[in-house]
C-alpha cells in the first residue's frame, strides 16, 4: 500500500492538465466500482465461486435483475468470470478473477475509513 506522501505526490498538480490527469484514474476506478452492489458481490465471491442464487442469498436486498446487471458489468471489467457447465439444466458459476484481487487494499481501506466515518458521525 502506498504511503500518504506517495499518494499526495502522485496527485499533486500545478497545471490544469496535470490535475485532470491525476483525477482520471480515480474517475476510472469509481466508474468501475460505482453503485451499491459491486463491492458486496466481490466480497460474496471472496472464498469460492458461487451460483447466481447463492450470491443472491448472500447479499440482502439485491434484486435478481440488479444482480444480473452488476455481474455483467463486473464481467465486462474483468473482475468476475462466468462459467457455464454442460449439465442439464446448465450450471452457471461466477468467480473472482486474478485482476479483482488487486482490489484487496482498496476494500480494506474503504472498510477502515467506513469504521472511522461511522464513529465520527454517530459515535459507534
Amino acid at each position: 500500500m502506498k504511503t500518504k506522501s506517495e499518494i499526495t505526490d502522485e496527485m499533486a498538480c500545478g497545471q490544469p492538465e496535470e490535475c485532470l490527469a491525476a483525477l482520471r484514474p480515480v474517475r476510472d476506478a469509481l466508474e468501475v466500482l460505482n453503485g451499491r452492489w459491486k463491492l458486496p458481490i466481490l466480497i460474496a465471491l471472496s472464498n469460492r465461486p458461487k451460483r447466481f442464487k447463492e450470491i443472491s442469498k448472500d447479499i440482502n436486498g439485491i434484486t435478481d435483475k440488479m444482480l444480473s446487471k452488476e455481474l455483467k458489468d463486473l464481467e465486462i471489467n474483468k473482475l468476475v468470470t462466468r462459467t457455464v457447465y454442460d449439465t442439464f439444466p446448465p450450471t452457471v458459476e461466477y468467480a473472482r478473477t486474478e485482476h479483482s484481487h488487486t482490489l484487496y487494499n482498496v476494500i480494506g481501506a474503504l472498510n477502515e475509513w467506513g469504521i472511522l466515518h461511522r464513529k465520527e458521525i454517530i459515535g459507534h
